[in-house]
């Protein structure tokens, strides 16, 4: 079996099992545990309610002096694959990983952008943590890929590969947080690319950033100007490049397998090669690669948004008025059935439309 193959079989066999995951205990709560499970959203310590989650319903809560975001299981995730269907097991998992990662003395600090945990069960469907008085990312500057980078950086040292860098799952307070964790899988940055072991190195964290989020943000600029959005995406390229740098040299210091370390140092030469030359041909093919991953999750777990709508769109001008570059830089099929694959996405996001 594959790496994803496993943890599906290991994930599911638990959910079967009956066995329960905790992090802490129900007396570090503010408030009982059952008035915490049976809230619906009309009670008096409710502040905010967010209907938007996909695995769970999500509140503002107020108890003890603070706020806390009480995350209640959804009794049948809206993503509709195994992944989905076990990501709120995931997320308990990987939260219990974090706050023991957060001890370790090399990775304390830059760790510090990670929500704390401060209960969680999983049979009793809870999820219990400090709120973040933060807002949705909408424009990215230096001072935010910097902080998300080194934060991104220090988790794949940890052994954590998240998938799931999309806009919901970054808040900036000052600091940019990461607090949601239900597509973090573990794997081994010594002997691997992501969970899914050396089968696909096309995944990696700037790619996953930028596949779910950074070029819908592009895609934004573009609207304002070209040169605004390759400016933008330059200046993350400089700032990713760096990152990797430091990356590789820390796997190589603890002794990263060659496949590993060879990985690495071709995509840090592909953009560098881009940045000293031309970058706008590289801004092609990842923007193309980056729309076209993100509109395929989206239709994978039957979640797709209006952004999902303007992809395809991308996609649809991009393929009617350059095609031929794009054909030159990655694989791609005909142009006639590059269209009805589109024309077919369409109608499904559409139809799959939950935001």
């Amino acid at each position: 079996m594959t790496p994803e193959q496993h943890r599906h079989a290991a994930q599911l066999a638990f959910v079967a099992s009956g066995a329960e995951l905790n992090i802490g205990t129900p007396e570090d709560c503010p408030l009982p545990l059952e008035q915490l499970i049976a809230t619906r959203g009309d009670e008096t310590y409710v502040r905010e309610r967010f209907s938007a989650g996909l695995t769970a319903h999500v509140y503002r809560i107020h108890a003890q002096g603070q706020d806390w975001t009480l995350k209640l299981a959804r009794e049948k995730c809206k993503v509709q694959n195994v992944d989905g269907q076990t990501s709120f097991l995931n997320e308990i998992q990987r939260r219990a990983d974090l706050r023991h990662l957060k001890h370790d003395p090399l990775l304390t600090d830059r760790l510090s952008a990670i929500v704390d945990t401060r209960y969680a069960s999983f049979r009793h469907g809870v999820l219990l943590s400090p709120w973040i008085e933060g807002v949705a990312i909408q424009a990215w500057d230096e001072r935010q890929l910097l902080q998300l980078f080194d934060t991104l950086v220090a988790l794949l040292l940890g052994g954590l590969f998240e998938w799931d860098l999309c806009t919901g799952n970054t808040l900036d307070d000052g600091q940019v947080r990461l607090f949601d964790f239900g597509y973090m899988y573990r794997f081994d940055p010594l002997r691997a690319f992501n969970s899914n072991g050396t089968a696909m190195p096309q995944f990696h964290a700037a790619e996953r950033f930028e596949t779910r989020q950074y070029f819908a943000h592009l895609l934004r600029l573009e609207q304002d100007g070209e040169r605004l959005a390759l400016d933008a995406f330059t200046l993350e390229k400089r700032i990713a490049v760096e990152a990797y740098q430091g990356l590789r040299a820390e796997l190589a210091s603890r002794g990263a397998a060659p496949v590993v370390l060879d990985w690495l140092d071709g995509i840090i030469a592909t953009w560098r090669r881009a940045l000293v030359n031309d970058v706008s041909e590289l801004y092609l093919q990842e923007a193309w690669r980056s729309h076209w991953l993100d509109l395929h999750d989206d239709l994978s777990g039957q979640t797709c948004t209006p952004s999902t709508l303007a992809r395809i769109g991308w996609l649809e001008r991009t393929a009617r008025e350059r095609y031929a570059d794009v054909q030159r830089l990655v694989v791609v099929e005909s142009k006639n059935r590059l269209f009805d694959q589109l024309r077919e996405a369409r109608q499904l996001a559409q139809r799959w439309q939950v935001a």
